[in-house]
């Protein structure tokens, strides 16, 4: 029987795949809801994605069913939900379910009263009776039954835990003191459930925690002592040579199912992708370590190749993790016969030795198949074979490209060109940041093209960003993130540019943010804006603390503040991120990895970054020489600011102790470095730039 149902006019890929389905889908919105209130009818909320693998399982063993549909059909309004289109939906429905159930993830399936409360809920639910799971029948009968016979109980009940969790959300945290002890406490609690035999955080199954690894790099690179940087360095070098990284294409799964990071979940998403090349860039700056820098180019050939648009600019969301319901990797994995199909002989047998490619791999549904990962070096594979380090160095790669070239032939995963803009900030960021780094002046292009395109298509006054790129007025609107990424992707283009026009929309956005989404009763920020539509769960408030998988959107704004404040000298800025951080002191102690980026944030506001002040015409090459060599030193949250001579004296952002210091500028382009009360010497050198940048007052 064919079918088209409302999602074949929606724009997400995951909803449109469900267009054939015999289920009468509904859009998440008041319609649903209204439908709902008239036919007395509880609602099935099924929130998913297109990457991920359980959600297409359960789309093709129930909502696909004949049988399984007209259950739906006669007893429940069904509402389907994209998480990557409608983040600000799924946080409230995982908490709400998660609460009743102690269940959470994708696909994300609840019952709802017609008010939009859950009543009850789970994951994925199999056609029958399996893996200590009912069958997703069964559940609709005794839901449904259970919603007829006994609805007046079933609403109160629901009321009252949607009510207790209101509560909840609305009491404020008591606040705190912002201190030094508050992020040693943190770094402690991670550094204590690390893993030294693999790296990582915990056993399986292990993600990938980038923001992290970020704080450990900085507080390393501060205080020269400690073993943060250690774990930093193991957690990288098992990651960069296991199975969760894609030694063909490029590129990071999602994360790894087993703790020594050789069995991934195959999807590849954006936001993981950014925040780890931003830290494998950093760690390669700090450490030298070749693995880290290759790891890095990497991710960005992936994203160059497969998950963006070269042309017009922008980042797409994911890659799927398969091709089909019974496919787990088949794509990213290989049989010894499939290996020899490509090579033979020496070629053969040093890539599955480099590779662990052998008759028995990991896959469960498929033993032949191997997951990718470095087990032996070039040096033992030559010493254990007798050939010469270099050949074998150079078979390697060679066959690399072989296998990298025959994969290209087969079916390949989707990639979903969504453009999200919080997303896409996050890139741009990533992006930015490694231009500099690695000399890629092409990383930088496209990332200020991507922003670029979204301030053209995407922003408007009223709403600030959409959350979907590409010019689309149905795009959901007024969510935080997408504001407070792009505020960070401002910033980063104007360190990188030392253009002021990326600084003016910097401040642009964060006066939307502090406009629309501030908590004017206790500080912090809501994850929509204020007064906007609100069906359902939307009407409970949301204040986004946690990592949850990206990062935290107050913590990523008080960090957007205070280096808005440094470069203004705007005490609104700096006064608005105090709020933030002391708003959540209390409340994150016990968060430890899950709210790194807020720690990451308290760290830079007890110890405010290097700042670099190139005063210099801008025409003039030894200005930019200046500015260069500042923008490519090593220094953790470095801040720069070219001025022309005429407005340097007066600048409202002067680091305190250098104003003295540019007043009796000289003439000659000049660089003028801070860090907390004090300044170095004023120099004109760029190599002597560079290195004050990385090391003046370090060591404490």
């Amino acid at each position: 029987m064919s079918h088209e149902n409302r999602m074949a006019r929606e724009a997400s890929a995951y909803l449109r795949s469900a267009s054939h389905q015999p289920v009468d889908w509904h859009p998440w919105g008041e319609e649903a809801f209204r439908k709902a209130a008239a036919e007395g009818k509880a609602i099935l909320l099924d929130i998913g994605a297109v990457w991920c693998h359980w959600c297409h399982v359960m789309d093709g063993e129930s909502y696909e069913d004949e049988e399984t549909a007209a259950l739906i059909n006669e007893h429940f309004i069904a509402v389907k939900v994209d998480r990557d289109e409608r983040p600000d939906v799924d946080v409230r429905y995982q908490k709400a379910v998660s609460a009743l159930t102690g269940q959470g993830g994708w696909p994300l399936t609840a019952f709802l009263t017609p008010e939009g409360d859950v009543f009850y809920g789970g994951t994925y639910f199999p056609p029958e009776d399996r893996y200590g799971r009912p069958s997703f029948k069964g559940v609709l009968k005794q839901v449904s039954d259970h919603y007829q016979t006994q609805k007046a109980s079933v609403l109160e009940n629901a009321q009252r835990i949607s009510q207790a969790m209101e509560d909840k959300a609305l009491t404020q945290p008591e606040a705190g003191s912002v201190t030094e002890e508050l992020v040693a406490n943190a770094a402690k609690q991670m550094v204590g459930e690390f893993d030294p035999t693999h790296g990582g955080f915990g056993r399986a199954p292990k993600f990938p925690h980038p923001i992290a690894l970020e704080l450990l790099v900085r507080r390393a690179h501060r205080t020269r002592g400690g073993n943060d940087l250690a774990v930093v360095v193991r957690t990288l070098t098992g990651m960069g040579n296991g199975g969760i990284y894609d030694h063909l294409g490029g590129g990071f799964h999602r994360y790894s199912t087993d703790e020594r990071w050789c069995v991934p979940h195959f999807e590849k998403m954006a936001y993981d992708n950014a925040e780890l090349l931003r830290v494998y860039v950093q760690a390669w700056q700090a450490t030298g370590e070749p693995l880290f820098k290759e790891v890095a180019e990497g991710i960005i050939r992936w994203v160059d190749e497969v998950a963006s648009d070269r042309s017009a600019g922008g980042f797409y969301a994911s890659q799927d993790a398969d091709v089909g319901l019974h496919d787990d990797g088949d794509y990213f994995t290989w049989t010894v016969e499939e290996l020899h199909e490509v090579l033979d002989g020496d070629d053969a047998r040093i890539m599955a030795l480099h590779y662990n490619i052998y008759e028995r791999g990991e896959m469960h549904h498929n033993a032949a198949k191997n997951v990718l990962f470095r087990d032996f070096s070039a040096e033992e594979i030559a010493e254990r074979l007798s050939l010469d380090v270099n050949e074998v160095r150079a078979k390697i790669a060679s066959g690399r490209e072989a296998l990298e070239h025959a994969r290209a032939a087969r079916p390949t995963p989707f990639v979903d060109p969504t453009l999200y803009v919080n997303w896409n900030g996050m890139m741009a960021t990533a992006y930015l940041e490694a231009a500099p780094a690695l000399g890629r002046d092409d990383c930088r292009e496209m990332a200020v093209k991507t922003l670029e395109r979204l301030w053209k298509d995407d922003w408007t006054e009223s709403e600030g960003f959409r959350h979907r790129g590409g010019a689309d007025a149905e795009a959901p609107t007024g969510l935080l993130d997408d504001q407070v990424q792009m505020a960070r992707a401002f910033v980063a283009a104007h360190q990188v540019s030392a253009e002021t026009v990326w600084l003016e929309r910097a401040e642009t956005v964060m006066k939307v943010i502090l406009d629309r989404y501030w908590d004017e009763a206790s500080g912090g920020l809501f994850d929509r804006a204020v007064g906007h539509q609100a069906e359902g769960g939307l009407r409970y408030r949301h204040k986004p603390i946690q990592d949850s998988p990206t990062p935290a959107a107050n913590a990523l704004a008080a960090l957007v503040l205070g280096r808005l404040y440094a470069m203004t000298g705007k005490l609104l800025y700096r006064h608005k991120a105090e709020e933030i951080l002391k708003a959540f002191a209390k409340v994150t102690k016990s968060h430890g990895l899950y709210a790194a980026t807020y720690f990451l944030a308290v760290d830079e506001y007890l110890h405010p970054a290097a700042h670099a002040v190139i005063v210099g015409p801008r025409g003039d090459e030894r200005t930019r020489a200046l500015y260069e060599a500042a923008l490519g030193a090593f220094r953790p949250g470095k801040l720069l600011t070219l001025l022309e001579p005429a407005e340097a004296a007066d600048h409202p952002g002067l680091p305190e102790p250098a104003k003295a210091m540019v007043k009796a500028y000289a003439g000659e382009p000049t660089a003028y470095i801070c860090a907390g009360l004090a300044c170095a010497q004023p120099t004109s050198e760029p190599a002597e730039v560079a290195s004050t940048v990385s090391s003046f007052g370090v060591g404490g």
